[in-house]
């Protein structure tokens, strides 16, 4: 069964084409498959179809027309099955709130032409195979899409899609321009630019082909088109890439090539919370920002992001309206939305812009470990990847212009949404920003919304539901708050409740609300607190202690030192009186405002004896949480990490390598906002014992802006305590990081550090422990023999101390030294050493690697059958741990050895498989191997051009990380590659390259290279 919507929208199922209806019901099946595979909530559904002004009793329409769609479905599948045809899946499901359109990705053509797309951009895939992928993806268009479909949703997506089309066909336009079958390119391009006459995209890309077919005098007639058509109906002139193309042709020079870089598939980010429902009220506002971010306020030549901001006192709405907003204007930004809580008002623990950085950059598709260290560095990596993209930046609770600054895009064609107590008039002065100013709800949408949220009751007893909007300051949080308490008392007339309320305020004293704005809903909050069990309450006052963005119901459980099933029904309590709010991830979040008026009750009620311990079990829960889940993750290495007791009790389930990960995951905030409190007595200790928990995660996730924040806390706790030990093993996990970040410098500092501190305090352990770090960092520039000695020493002293994991890691290392030294016998020996003491220690992981030294040694000495072996072995054992760096190198030394057996296009496939590995964990040594063991598999399969272009690759990686091996492989690798293409004297000079480099590493290949070149 497939459904077509890049053109008529048809239904095809057992080779006959199936009547879906009406045009309503047409439209609601396109608006859920547009979205395949994701839950679209009825309400979105309801916007989609009737463009935010539904008919009364709109809902019962999308159910009749779902039902309708679910039962056709269903007969066109039982017919395709009876007749016997194998055909893509296409299903109509329920979801919570919504449906979804379960589909194969053959089902729908538009996730197909997704699909074809992104593979036509990975540059691991040749550029045949590119441009034959996106050729595919283009055919699958019979016109404009949706054709036929009323509403302005439609046209939206039209143009969307569109504009995916536009930019798939010209990036098989590049690609084509560098192969012989560019003379095609203008018989689909030429159609395409009728249809869409505007795009300078488009002409630019049918110039470079027209030009490159020969036909200079047709691509500078497109010129002349386009020129004219943007000046008669835009008034406006070619941009500076159009003009540049018509200057090279008009002046008589060959077009260029644009660089042989594919641009990778792009993520679409979906970060925005959940909508606040009911959401009543602000249309001037809601109106305001469509006209600003999406209309006539969008500035024609904008050369930077449109900026808006919403601006109020605390508590007003400024967040619900603009995410309600954002919610409602998800379909103007495919590209995606990015959101951030900047805590700006938080006294303790308000998010930087470099941490804000941090998460866009991840969400935009940028692997942890490329992520730049410093903010600046950050900044700009974080504008370039928004540049041309249709996005949504929100920028929730900033304190200031200069929070924000660094998170603007310079991209004009992304949208900005920011809120703010502030007044942010730096922000509209430099850039120009558009300010929305929140003030309380006007007395009858105060009522409306009291009306929505309680019922009936404000309709029979409008004069107490107008105080009572009164009595809250008419501010949308406190009157959540008190309308929950009115539900919570169904007995107890309005009137009463308000008279109630109105003495409770003259006890506090808060008739005077002077400038504090939190004085105006303290009265609100104490009254909904004051009807709370003993439980429920002192839960909300200890939640204001933790301080990340969000707390699990287990860590609510360890602040209140009560069992998780008893706390999680307090939380329950707490949302239903709208003093937390539950997130999407199922965890509990407060609002600033009710953080605040939680930390005064808790100075008023707990003292600092109690405060303390409540903090103290919050770190023994994490730090145990912790320790528990590196124990399912790396089990082998319990005895590298410090002693952590618990019972199990209390803790998340972490029964599998999965919800492990996806605990960290989700705590790592609150563990980088825990351990960067280190001035604070307790926590200082803590950090270091999670930061050394926790640093092997750290190492092989990639998540190194976090580790080197966590390290360095822990690295000042243990100086500021004089723990010389805990100082010894932070140092580390420190010169870990920075090894794997490329920072071989800085890496050695901190160890030579390290082993200054061992030597004076007499700690053999940990001397051995950075000796053998120091001889990693020797191999890695090159300096063989210096390894081997650090090496050596390190052996003899794990072997004295009785420490056998750490006698076989270093036994490990020593053999690839060895290896590289060519003592082959030695070299084995010392793995086959260590490959008994990992089985011994029941150490997967350790026997996983000593196996692929193992092959690799093999390879070297001319048995690659034997080798493949090992590498499949330890290829097992990483998949079975789930260890995406060890998977990666397994890979990619199983590909070498298949490409040395001459099994060159099973040697491809494992070292794209690596390739991807590497990139999405950031390990800039795997990814040069691979590249050069891609290289090599090219060249083994005859494409030259490919085999070259992968060398250069990996030359280029090896170069920024000073790798010298894989710089002369990379080199040797062209050079093979030019001897076959018949150019000698280029092969020499490769030749001549990688020799320096060999003979600078002291490697006896530099002689085999000599006699290459001497037979020449």
């Amino acid at each position: 069964m497939k459904l077509l919507l890049l053109g008529q929208m048809h239904l095809l199922a057992a080779h006959s084409e199936w009547d879906l209806g009406q045009p309503r019901r047409r439209a609601v099946l396109a608006a859920l498959a547009a979205d395949a595979g994701r839950p679209v909530a009825v309400e979105t559904l309801i916007d989609r179809l009737w463009d935010g002004d539904p008919p009364d009793g709109a809902r019962s329409v999308v159910y009749s027309h779902v039902s309708r769609l679910r039962r056709l479905l269903d007969e066109a599948a039982a017919q395709e099955s009876g007749a016997g045809a194998e055909s893509p899946s296409l299903r109509l499901g329920k979801v919570s709130g919504g449906y979804v359109v379960k589909a194969d990705d053959d089902a729908v053509d538009l996730t197909r032409f997704r699909v074809l797309v992104a593979r036509g951009r990975k540059p691991t895939y040749s550029d045949s195979e590119r441009a034959e992928f996106l050729e595919q993806a283009l055919r699958l268009w019979r016109g404009a899409a949706l054709e036929g479909l009323p509403g302005g949703w439609a046209e939206r997506m039209r143009a969307a899609w569109a504009q995916e089309r536009i930019e798939a066909a010209c990036a098989w336009a590049q690609v084509c321009l560098r192969q012989a079958g560019s003379d095609k390119v203008p018989e689909l391009l030429r159609p395409l630019l009728a249809d869409h006459p505007l795009s300078e995209q488009l002409a630019a890309a049918l110039m470079r082909s027209l030009a490159a077919a020969g036909s200079s005098a047709d691509a500078l007639h497109v010129y002349t088109g386009i020129r004219e058509q943007l000046a008669d109906e835009l008034g406006l002139a070619p941009g500076p890439e159009l003009r540049s193309v018509y200057e090279e042709l008009s002046s008589r020079t060959p077009v260029p090539q644009r660089p042989a870089v594919t641009p990778a598939a792009l993520p679409v980010p979906a970060q925005l919370p959940m909508d606040v429902r009911p959401f009543t009220g602000r249309d001037e506002q809601l109106a305001d920002l469509t006209r600003v971010l999406l209309g006539e306020g969008v500035v024609e030549g904008a050369t930077t992001a449109i900026v808006s901001a919403v601006l109020g006192t605390a508590g007003v709405g400024k967040t619900a309206l603009a995410v309600h907003w954002a919610h409602r204007s998800r379909e103007a930004f495919p590209d995606g939305q990015l959101y951030v809580d900047l805590r700006g008002y938080d006294p303790h623990q308000p998010v930087s812009a470099a941490q804000a950085l941090t998460g866009f950059l991840a969400a935009l598709g940028v692997p942890r470990p490329e992520i730049p260290l410093r903010l600046e560095e950050r900044a700009a990596r974080y504008r370039p990847a928004l540049d041309g993209r249709r996005l949504l930046v929100v920028l929730d609770n900033a304190a200031s212009a200069a929070q924000v600054r660094h998170l603007l895009p310079g991209s004009p064609d992304c949208r900005v949404l920011i809120t703010s107590r502030d007044s942010l008039s730096s922000l509209a002065a430099v850039h120009g920003a558009h300010r929305v100013v929140l003030d309380a709800l006007s007395r009858a949408e105060a009522v409306q919304l009291l009306r929505v949220l309680i019922g009936e009751q404000v309709d029979a007893e409008r004069i107490a539901a107008t105080e009572l909007a009164e009595q809250c300051a008419r501010l949308p949080l406190a009157l959540r708050v008190a309308a929950q308490l009115v539900l919570s008392r169904p007995t107890e007339a309005l009137p009463r409740l308000v008279a109630e309320l109105r003495d409770h305020q003259r006890r506090l004293d808060l008739l005077d609300l002077g400038d504090d704005p939190r004085v105006a809903v303290r009265a609100v909050f104490s009254w909904s607190c004051a009807r709370l069990a003993d439980l429920p309450a002192r839960l909300f006052r200890l939640v204001s202690l933790h301080p990340g963005p969000d707390i699990d119901a287990h860590s609510a459980a360890a602040l209140a030192d009560e069992p998780v099933d008893t706390v999680r029904q307090a939380l329950d309590v707490l949302v239903r009186a709208h003093l937390l709010n539950r997130t999407p991830a199922g965890w509990y979040a407060m609002h600033d405002l009710l953080r605040a008026y939680a930390a005064e009750l808790t100075a008023r009620h707990e003292t600092p004896a109690e405060h303390h311990a409540a903090l103290t079990r919050l770190l023994d829960h994490c730090l145990a949480t912790s320790a528990a889940a590196m124990d399912v993750l790396y089990p082998a290495e319990r005895h590298l990490r410090p002693a952590v007791e618990y019972s199990g009790a209390g803790l998340p389930p972490l029964r599998t390598a999965e919800e492990a990960r996806a605990w960290l995951t989700a705590a790592q905030p609150t563990l980088v906002a825990l351990c960067s409190r280190t001035t604070e007595p307790g926590p200082s200790g803590h950090t270091v014992r999670i930061a050394t928990t926790l640093h092997r995660h750290y190492e092989r996730s990639g998540h190194y802006t976090d580790a080197l924040t966590i390290h360095t806390h822990a690295l000042l706790a243990t100086r500021s305590a004089g723990d010389t030990r805990g100082e010894v093993d932070v140092l580390a996990c420190l010169g870990a990081v920075h090894r794997r970040l490329g920072d071989y410098d800085s890496a050695r500092q901190l160890h030579d550090t390290a082993l200054a501190l061992c030597r004076d305090t007499v700690h053999p352990v940990g001397e051995a422990r950075h000796l053998t770090n120091l001889g990693v960092l020797f191999e890695l520039r090159g300096r063989y023999r210096q390894a081997a000695e650090h090496h050596e020493r390190a052996v003899a002293l794990f072997r004295s101390a009785g420490d056998a994991p750490g006698e076989a890691d270093v036994l490990n290392n020593l053999g690839i030294v060895l290896e590289l030294l060519e003592d082959f016998t030695a070299s084995a020996e010392r793995y086959e050493r260590a490959l008994e003491l990992y089985r011994a220690a029941h150490h997967p992981f350790g026997e996983a690697s000593a196996l692929g030294n193992l092959g690799i040694l093999t390879a070297r000495q001319g048995d690659h059958a034997a080798a493949a072996g090992y590498f499949e072995r330890a290829l097992t054992l990483f998949r079975r741990l789930d260890n995406a760096a060890g998977t990666g190198h397994a890979l990619s030394n199983l590909g070498n050895a298949l490409s040395a057996l001459g099994r060159h296009q099973e040697a491809a496939e494992h070292q794209r498989e690596a390739l991807r590995l590497f990139r999405d964990t950031g390990e800039r040594y795997g990814e040069t191997g691979a590249l050069n063991g891609l290289g090599e598999a090219l060249h083994g399969l005859g494409q030259a051009t490919e085999a070259l272009q992968a060398h250069a690759e990996a030359l280029d990686v090896a170069r920024e990380i000073e790798e010298q091996e894989e710089q002369a492989r990379a080199h040797l690798g062209t050079a093979a590659v030019l001897r076959d293409t018949n150019e000698p004297d280029k092969a020499a000079d490769q030749l001549g390259k990688a020799l320096d480099l060999y003979s600078a590493l002291n490697s006896p290949r530099a002689q085999d290279i000599r006699k290459m070149l001497d037979t020449q």
